[in-house]
């Protein structure tokens, strides 16, 4: 029989993780992380990760498993979490699937096999390079030419992935999208959605990014460059703190780099809202009413066991 998995995803500071512990807890539950962001070691505040009471309240996976500078593929998220899906299961706990990184939640949900191919670093600093003197608009209408099917999944402005694709293709000569494939997947998800009205979420994320701020972001941030981690590192250009390195470097002020924050997460939201359509979605719950657990639990009940 499939394993039964309940999948909570939503935009970014819509209230997912303090609704998944409500739930894991009174579910006898743990929860998978779906969000490219909390793997890295260190980088806590600016990827809002669950707090300490939150981790001691319910068991949490896939969380701080690489450091900053190391690589963290698709491939690895897949077979991480299919493994501890796979593991919470079977210690007879409800398995819960908690983000908002669309192509995380798409690679489980749609069943996708995903292809191991290692980083090549000579090569994404190439097309890096590339992108710099050309523009990623170059570099993506040579995706279209040698892989058509995953330039149409990848957005045009999403260097980092265009990279990957167009690294892929050059190490194997086989297009990305050719080696992806899907396959049914072993689990039988149960997806519900977290949402909000629009202004309300912005305004909503705007107040975490000036909370962030007052709890040490920019403090977090200073932490890891003296570390020694680059601006250049995937988790380092990330949403959260790329935003600060002009201010870092004396070329806006605080206030500004803030509200680059706001505006780029705004932005994220809208591109969130994008993958979460494709998904099958059995409801949507508004998170600014309350009793937000009580009537998830009670769409859970009316639906039948998710164990059965």
């Amino acid at each position: 029989m499939a394993i039964s998995v309940l999948v909570l995803l939503g935009p970014t500071g819509v209230g997912k993780t303090p609704l998944a512990v409500e739930l894991a807890r009174t579910l006898n539950g743990e929860i998978v992380s779906a969000d490219s962001r909390q793997v890295y070691r260190g980088m806590d505040i600016g990827t809002a990760k669950p707090t300490a009471e939150q981790r001691a309240a319910v068991p949490h996976h896939l969380l701080d498993i690489v450091a900053p500078d190391e690589p963290f593929t698709l491939a690895d998220f897949h077979e991480r979490a299919t493994a501890a899906l796979q593991d919470i299961a079977g210690r007879g706990r409800m398995p819960f699937l908690v983000g908002g990184t669309g192509q995380y939640l798409a690679a489980l949900l749609e069943g996708w096999k995903v292809p191991r191919v290692p980083p090549h670093p000579e090569i994404r600093v190439r097309l890096q390079r590339e992108a710099e003197e050309a523009g990623a608009a170059a570099l993506y209408r040579r995706l279209q030419e040698v892989d058509p099917e995953s330039a149409a999944r990848i957005l045009p402005g999403n260097l980092r992935r265009i990279i990957r694709a167009l690294e892929v293709y050059e190490v194997t000569g086989v297009p990305f999208s050719r080696l992806r494939g899907q396959e049914p997947p072993p689990f039988r998800y149960r997806v519900v959605g977290l949402t909000m009205e629009r202004p309300a979420l912005y305004a909503r994320v705007d107040r975490r990014a000036e909370e962030m701020i007052r709890q040490g972001l920019v403090e977090e941030v200073r932490r890891l460059l003296a570390c020694g981690y680059s601006w250049e590192l995937p988790a380092m250009s990330g949403l959260g703190y790329i935003q600060f390195r002009p201010f870092l470097e004396g070329r806006c002020s605080l206030e500004e780099a803030l509200q680059r924050l706001k505006h780029d997460t705004h932005a994220f939201i809208r591109h969130q809202y994008t993958w979460f359509r494709r998904f099958p979605v059995e409801r949507w719950f508004d998170a600014g009413r309350p009793d937000l657990a009580a009537r998830v639990l009670a769409f859970l009940e009316e639906r039948g066991d998710l164990t059965e």
